[in-house]
């Protein structure tokens, strides 16, 4: 079973590192950039699962991790005033996102595969 103090702590330091992301995005070449931001939301939210879901196999996680995440993006798709209202919101934005890209698809399973491995070399004992 997961020791969720240490999933508790990794998602503050998720974030921070998809805002670093950005911040020091000049550093990196335009292709990482591009997906970089997307697999480290990915990677954030296999954290969150993993920390509600604590009990479950890690690929129980990244596969649940990959529904939300391709759900979400899926869900970009539809564009009602009463959520794009939401979406214009830093908040919504961040969450919701703004508009689909079948890139994002791969951006999201790559930043799922790589807290995956993460957790298993590094987390899992």
């Amino acid at each position: 079973m997961r020791k969720r103090k240490m999933y508790l702590i990794l998602v503050p330091f998720v974030i921070a590192l998809g805002i670093l992301s950005r911040k020091f995005s000049y550093l990196l070449p335009d292709i990482i950039n591009t997906y970089l931001g997307d697999a480290i939301w990915a990677a954030m939210i296999y954290v969150m699962m993993a920390f509600v879901f604590a009990n479950k196999l890690p690929k129980q996680i990244a596969v649940f991790s990959l529904l939300f995440c391709y759900a979400i993006e899926v869900s970009q798709l539809y564009q009602a005033p009463c959520i794009t209202d939401i979406r214009n919101t830093i908040l919504g934005a961040l969450v919701l996102g703004s508009g689909f890209l079948w890139s994002d698809l791969l951006a999201y399973a790559l930043g799922i595969m790589v807290a995956l491995v993460v957790e298993f070399f590094w987390i899992e004992e």
